[in-house]
């Protein structure tokens, strides 16, 4: 291996390792060849590469190492040196066990710049204690600082997602951006609404839960969206047509940002997806592809747990809501020197 590739293999366990430093450890699988990956084959793999640039160009200076440097220097790569770089200088080592994928997106809705009709729910902004009250408590509590007005269903929509974008009656577009939680655990209503009977397992997309509850808006609607105590409180800021920001500070990559753990996969870490069996209805069957840890959410607890950033707008929107597969995850490592 030459010296160059050396310092490429280095810098990334740089990458890697600094992040992790004070993840608990686990004993690690043997790696192997990324073209024996579920799905290698099909993979695009110059986009592939480009999800690599795109962790370097994000990852903050100290956990960059010669690698970045390495990988930035290269520009794009076309279809057949991506895949002859990665193949050459990159392992799979597979994850224990099976777990779940699931998609988000984010949302463009409807608001109002005062109550009116079904714009009903206020648009919080921060208190001083986000954690002193659950769900029911804060929807109970004065809104007179309330940053805009949304139909209810629309509101927890966008809480579930985490930011959105806003669209007033004066054409005015606004950013909602995650400002903070009040700490209590997320609990997917679905599953309730199934156990209830008020939906079929096979048909309890976002989708679907969203129609629900639009079709029931008022008492029995918010008796629904009541069982999840997490409330998401927001900023506005003007919208500039780019993606939302992770929590890693890096902004999102439709189709190869995830959000994860970060108690168990480090921010700006490579992952291979392997996700089949989908239990919605009118799902892609497959998900196969390098993506980056960029993300985190309420829901994403373990290390084969994940979610897949689609992209904005309501195309994303309905294939995120599909997205409920059996998922395999390997971490995307460096050979060693």
């Amino acid at each position: 291996m030459s010296r160059r590739f050396r310092r490429l293999a280095g810098g990334l366990i740089t990458l890697a390792l600094s992040a992790c430093a004070t993840l608990p450890m686990q004993e690690p699988s043997p790696p192997t060849s990324i073209s024996r990956l579920p799905g290698w084959a099909s993979e695009d793999h110059a986009a592939a590469f480009a999800a690599v640039r795109q962790a370097c160009a994000a990852a903050p200076r100290p956990a960059r190492g010669a690698v970045c440097g390495e990988v930035l220097a290269h520009g794009a790569f076309g279809e057949i040196a991506a895949r002859r770089f990665l193949e050459t200088h990159f392992r799979a080592a597979p994850i224990d066990g099976e777990g779940l994928l699931t998609g988000y997106f984010s949302p463009s809705y409807e608001a109002r710049t005062s109550p009116e009709g079904d714009f009903t729910a206020p648009v919080r902004p921060p208190p001083d204690d986000p954690n002193a009250l659950d769900r029911v408590a804060i929807e109970h509590a004065p809104a007179q600082d309330a940053l805009a007005w949304m139909r209810p269903e629309d509101l927890f929509f966008l809480q579930v997602q985490g930011s959105g974008v806003l669209t007033f009656e004066n054409g005015a577009r606004r950013r909602a951006v995650f400002a903070a939680a009040n700490g209590r655990s997320f609990v997917a209503i679905a599953k309730t609404m199934i156990a209830e009977g008020l939906l079929d397992p096979a048909n309890a997309s976002a989708d679907d839960v969203r129609a629900w509850l639009a079709a029931h808006r008022g008492a029995d609607a918010q008796a629904q969206m009541d069982q999840d105590p997490r409330y998401i409180f927001f900023h506005l800021f003007t919208d500039d047509g780019g993606e939302p920001q992770g929590a890693s500070g890096a902004a999102l990559v439709p189709g190869r940002s995830l959000a994860v753990d970060p108690a168990a996969h480090p921010y700006f870490e490579l992952l291979w997806i392997d996700a089949r069996a989908a239990s919605l209805s009118n799902a892609r069957p497959i998900y196969q592809r390098l993506a980056v840890a960029l993300d985190r959410g309420g829901a994403i607890v373990g290390p084969v747990r994940a979610d897949l950033y689609l992209g904005r707008g309501d195309n994303a929107g309905f294939e995120a809501a599909r997205i409920r597969h059996t998922l395999r995850l390997y971490r995307i490592v460096p050979v060693q020197p």
